[in-house]
């Protein structure tokens, strides 16, 4: 028999082994099917592939139970507060959030959606089962229906399409729902603080809902019309009361049917007093026999002894007649009074008497600033020449003195201090005197309130002076163009106080009119601490006497003059008096350190004086209360100094979490270059340079990873046809050079 020679198989990598009996066995199963080509193609690289992907699945369905992430930015924007984590971590009750959001929103205002979408799935990880959020899709009519339902309205916001600017109308509001109670945040157009809103909604809601579950009696809501006022032809007037039923009837429906309604049409004889009560508006007209009758209009909610009045009131029409102004926002109004009626506020005693910062005048005074903390804090007016500081405050304000205090006054601030309550000082170092005519200039007279003698004691001095900075707020004037208001100082991030939380996520603050204050030594061997969070550019200077506050003939001084002034600062620990004994002027409810009781030598003395404090105290201390003034401050509060003052406030009363909280997302990395060339070559480098680094680290990486697969193939796979293929075409390319 002839040998049949067969043909070589060059491709083959390994010779086939001869099957026996025994190596038959091992590739069938037990039912004698055979097994071997799948085990054989699992093994392959199919097989990694298959694995590779149920290995995904698997690690996707653990991370959804237990998954992390990490805030890379500075203030933790992306995470939440401990104070907001403990919020929603020990709801009792069902909480959900109802997001409406319009899609494909423009720039800047599409990151705000997604950021909120984060920052509610961070509520939902940390928060119990009581918590829930759903976003709506406002383009569906239903949704925009519901959204109408919870008082969400579309907002105008400003887009650039085909080259020019437009108007679009978008939803951009949350509705936060938790028992019979509702809150809105509407108008969501920046990401700036939201947390803090979100938070302190939350915090409110369900105060008010649990106050009003607990309350013992109702709360009443009485509509005074004076029914003589028909006749005069006043805009509205006929539908007062059922606009006002209107309101009453959907917010019954949140108010755990605690809210009560009732009518009174007053006799002339009551306006006076309901007007003396409750501050309502009257009004007086003249009947034909000459005499003169009163009447009111308005609308009070009152709850024991406090109460708030609505905004209802007759206003000036534009022809020269009377309307009736309010109607239309009661719905929104009646639900934002009564929260505010029955808000557990911390109160703050605001120091009255000495020309200081009105409280209710929102035009020169501290109105808005007052507007501003409401939500939180309740401003109460305390005249020191008359009352004693009650035990239950905590906190007191003294906003812009104008005239002395006298001993008993300052000794009862002192003794305050010393028995660990905090201080704000808002202190003016000068007066402005008007000049009695126009072409003469303002004069400036310094202030002495005796305060000064209290902060010396306590290691801390205001100076009588004006701090001036190169480094200002620019206004445009007709007639001179770009002009610098130098005695306006704005403080950058470089010269705000970033280890400490009132001041670190900043960006800037802008102060007016503010002079300087310093940090002295005492011989109280370092018992408290002091923390400047705002000092001027080192181009700044002072001003003592001269002082002309008019842009054209502020000039600075000559080099070596200029330097890093302090504007703001807090002190904390325990202070040493600055009385050594009680005034004898001080009344019987702080009595010093020789009350007696009796006569003669068996007299009984009393000694209540402190000298030293016995707990731990806050002093806040600036050089200006136009801080607070509508100069610096509006009603939506989004200015740096705005939020200043408010951390400020938080830190006094104990909630130094709450300024991380509002100020996250505020601050700001500016480019510190001097040189206009610098600054020119840093925004070169950044438009170009950073995207041309992140192209070559991509190139540099693509070709280490192909040197890594040619070397791994070389050492475990010299036979593998891509190597070999590889070699070959290099092989001809060679010969045919």
């Amino acid at each position: 028999m002839e040998d049949k020679l067969e043909p070589i198989d060059t491709d083959r990598r390994a010779v086939r082994p001869q099957r026996s009996g025994n190596s038959d066995s091992a590739v069938r199963g037990g039912n004698g099917r055979r097994t071997g080509g799948f085990a054989r193609w699992f093994a392959g690289s199919r097989g990694d592939f298959i694995l590779f992907v149920i290995a995904v699945v698997l690690l996707n369905l653990v991370c959804s139970r237990a998954f992390f992430r990490i805030d890379l930015t500075s203030a933790r924007s992306y995470s939440l507060s401990p104070a907001s984590r403990e919020l929603v971590k020990t709801l009792d009750a069902p909480l959900s959030v109802k997001a409406f959001f319009s899609e494909n929103l423009p720039a800047p205002y599409n990151s705000v959606e997604q950021y909120v979408r984060d920052l509610l799935a961070e509520y939902k990880g940390a928060a119990n089962r009581h918590f829930s959020y759903e976003f709506y899709d406002v383009d569906k009519p239903e949704n925009a229906e519901l959204a109408a339902g919870y008082n969400i309205r579309p907002i105008q916001i400003q887009e650039i399409k085909n080259n020019e600017f437009g108007v679009k109308s978008a939803y951009m509001g949350l509705v936060l729902v938790y028992g019979d109670g509702m809150e809105t945040l509407d108008g969501i157009s920046s990401a700036e603080g939201f947390e803090y809103k979100l938070t302190t909604a939350m915090s409110r809601l369900i105060s008010s809902v649990n106050t009003l579950a607990g309350l013992s009696g109702d709360v009443k809501l009485t509509l005074y019309v004076s029914s003589r006022l028909a006749p005069f032809g006043i805009s509205g007037f006929d539908r007062i009361e059922q606009s006002v039923l209107d309101a009453y009837a959907a917010v019954k429906k949140q108010s755990s049917d605690k809210l009560t309604y009732q009518r009174v049409d007053p006799s002339p004889d009551e306006a006076d007093s309901l007007a003396a009560r409750y501050g309502l508006q009257t009004l007086s007209w003249k009947e034909r026999d000459g005499t003169v009758h009163r009447g009111v209009i308005g609308a009070v909610l009152e709850y024991g002894d406090s109460f708030r009045q609505l905004p209802l009131y007759l206003s000036r029409t534009l022809f020269g007649g009377y309307a009736v102004a309010g109607l239309d926002e009661l719905e929104q109004s009646l639900p934002e009074t009564l929260k505010s009626l029955l808000a557990q506020s911390v109160e703050i005693g605001y120091v009255t008497g000495h020309g200081e910062l009105d409280l209710n005048d929102t035009r020169s005074g501290a109105g808005v600033f007052t507007g501003l903390v409401s939500g939180s804090y309740t401003l109460k007016p305390l005249d020191l020449t008359a009352d004693a500081i009650p035990a239950g405050l905590s906190t007191l304000m003294i906003a812009g003195p104008k005239t002395a205090f006298s001993e008993a006054e300052l000794y009862k601030i002192d003794q305050f201090i010393m028995k660990g309550g905090n201080v704000m000082f808002l202190l003016d170092p000068f007066a402005e005197v008007a000049a009695q005519s126009y072409y003469e200039p303002s004069t400036f007279v310094p202030v002495e309130t005796g305060l000064d003698r209290l902060l010396n004691a306590y290691g801390i001095a205001a100076d009588k002076n004006y701090v001036m900075d190169a480094q200002c707020f620019e206004s445009i004037q007709q007639g001179y163009g770009k002009t610098s208001l130098n005695f306006a100082p704005l403080i950058q991030k470089n010269g705000l106080n970033q280890k400490h939380v009132v001041s670190e996520n900043l960006g800037y603050v802008l102060f007016l009119q503010a002079g300087s204050v310093r940090v002295l030594e005492t011989a109280d061997g370092g018992a408290h601490t002091v923390s400047i969070l705002a000092q001027s550019s080192p181009e700044s200077w002072t001003v003592s006497d001269n002082i002309v506050l008019n842009p054209l003939y502020v000039k600075p001084p000559a080099e070596g003059y200029t330097g890093r002034e302090a504007l703001a600062l807090i002190a904390e620990g325990r202070f040493s008096s600055a009385f050594d004994r009680a005034p004898e002027t001080a009344d019987s409810e702080t009595p010093g350190a020789a009350n007696s009781a009796g006569s003669g030598d068996s007299a009984l003395a009393v000694n209540d004086h402190l000298a030293q404090s016995v707990a731990g105290g806050k002093l806040f201390v600036a050089g200006s209360s136009l801080m607070l003034t509508p100069q610096m401050i509006d009603e939506s509060g989004q200015q740096g100094i705005a939020f200043f003052m408010q951390n400020a406030l938080d830190y006094l009363n104990g909630a130094p979490e709450l300024c991380a909280m509002r100020t996250k997302g505020l601050s700001l990395d500016t480019l510190t270059f001097k040189n206009a060339a610098a600054r020119k070559a840093a925004q070169v480098f950044n438009q170009y340079g950073v995207p041309a680094l992140v192209a070559l680290a991509g190139l540099i990486v693509w070709r280490l990873r192909v040197a890594r697969r040619k070397k791994i193939r070389a050492g475990y796979a010299a036979s593998d046809p891509r190597e070999t293929d590889a070699v070959s075409e290099t092989d001809n390319s060679g010969v045919a050079e």
